[in-house]
């Protein structure tokens, strides 16, 4: 392959990295709206934020995001990704080892410990640390603020972890202490540490991370085009708009998949055809993730001529824990016969116990898929039939706007601007694309 084509490779490789979250500022597409939410949680209402969402919502990548502009604002920042071991001893031990002691009131930038590169953890005793204990060392320090992030909170199975979290919050907030904690991936779990210490309600302010919007996510194809130098045409971004259904991690695997099959041709330009070969091979992936139990339901599904509707409300659970009911089955399909129609379809599905179960939950009776890695992948199979299906058919008398073709190219100005800026190139590219 010529070196053209070897260096648009390596670049692409950079450009979209779905299994890996978003570090490169450059990269961040669209969520100025969040990002501008949570910055003034943190800066104005000096309150304490929990973000949770479903996988590959883009939670990551977002505290990435702000822990940079958090830095840029002088703030002193711990990120810390939890495991399912992780302890409140050695987490807090670990954040204030990240802590220099000359940010402590009772040590003098010049002192001796200070100049020799000492840290807040110096003055930890070694026995177990307690939620009062770290306060009171945090109450101490002078001249910044802390943020500590504390990442895939979920993942910690520890009861009395969540606990002593929720008292730390109590403590650093009625004390008005310089320390802020960013707590990311609890959406199981929210509930839970706030029913601890009911009272933190006040201190805390909770996002539900949403899914991207179409414009979203064509910015984020955009930006991807300016790091790699490959262009994607119209239809090819619809086609990704459409198949990613809000999903930034979706996003991303399609556009590195059909950069790459445009480069094997030896184009720098992405068409729906290289889109098409890329869904192939997400669908490819996601089925080595599923049980043989639910493979060999979903080809049955097939054969009788129900997988799509199975599809369709994949799409609509991907978002909401797994979940769907007959309102989402309303919404998609105003008809009221059609809807009947599937819902009858789906209570069959469901007695039978071929891939979702009835689940009654605060919301009432409603349905859940019995495996979540098959989500994606059914939803993939229904939205790639039902572009493709839409492309081949005639075109009516009067063009009709597309979603891309309502979308605006460029957010609007905001103070954010250069934490979040994509390169100049891109909306001149968008607006020729309009």
């Amino acid at each position: 392959m010529s070196d053209r084509f070897a260096a648009a490779r390596v670049k692409l490789r950079g450009a979209f990295t779905p299994s890996q979250p978003i570090t490169d500022r450059r990269m961040f597409a669209g969520r100025i709206d969040v990002l501008t939410t949570l910055i003034r949680s943190l800066e104005d209402q000096r309150v304490h934020v929990i973000m949770y969402g479903e996988r590959g919502i883009g939670k990551t990548s977002l505290v990435h995001v702000l822990t940079q502009a958090a830095q840029e604002a002088r703030y002193i920042v711990v990120y810390v990704s939890c495991g399912a071991g992780s302890s409140f001893d050695e987490i807090f031990r670990a954040v204030a080892a990240d802590v220099p002691l000359l940010f402590h009131r009772g040590f003098a930038p010049t002192a001796n410990e200070a100049e020799k590169g000492g840290t807040l953890a110096d003055l930890l005793p070694s026995g177990p640390l307690s939620p009062r204990l770290v306060a009171d060392l945090f109450a101490k320090m002078t001249g910044t603020r802390l943020l500590v992030v504390l990442d895939e909170f979920d993942v910690c199975e520890s009861p009395e972890f969540r606990r002593n979290i929720a008292e730390l919050i109590k403590n650093l907030s009625d004390r008005a202490i310089r320390t802020q904690l960013v707590i990311a991936g609890v959406a199981a779990d929210l509930t839970e540490l706030v029913e601890h210490i009911p009272s933190i309600r006040r201190n805390i302010f909770a996002l539900q991370v949403p899914k991207m919007t179409a414009s979203e996510i064509s910015h984020l194809v955009e930006n991807g085009e300016e790091v790699s130098g490959v262009t994607f045409d119209r239809t090819a971004i619809e086609f990704i708009v459409f198949v990613a259904n809000g999903s930034p991690y979706l996003a991303s695997l399609l556009s590195h998949h059909a950069g790459l099959a445009a480069i094997d041709k030896s184009r720098t330009k992405v068409t729906a055809e290289d889109v098409s070969i890329a869904v192939d091979q997400a669908l490819a992936e996601f089925r080595g993730r599923i049980s043989k139990h639910s493979q060999i339901q979903i080809d049955q599904a097939a054969k009788s001529g129900v997988r799509h509707v199975l599809g369709v409300m994949a799409g609509a659970a991907l978002f909401n824990n797994g979940r769907f009911d007959g309102r989402d089955v309303d919404a998609l399909y105003p008809s009221a016969a059609n809807a009947a129609n599937f819902k009858g379809t789906i209570d069959e599905l469901a007695a039978r116990q071929i891939l979702i179960e009835v689940h009654e939950d605060e919301y009432g009776r409603g349905y859940r898929f019995a495996e979540e890695s098959v989500l994606p992948y059914l939803w993939i199979l229904a939205a790639q039939k039902r572009f493709l299906e839409n492309r081949k058919a005639p075109p009516p008398e009067k063009p009709a706007d597309t979603a891309v073709d309502k979308i605006a190219v460029q957010a609007p100005a905001t103070a954010l601007d250069k934490t979040t800026a994509r390169p100049s190139g891109a909306s001149s590219r968008a607006a020729d694309r309009s």
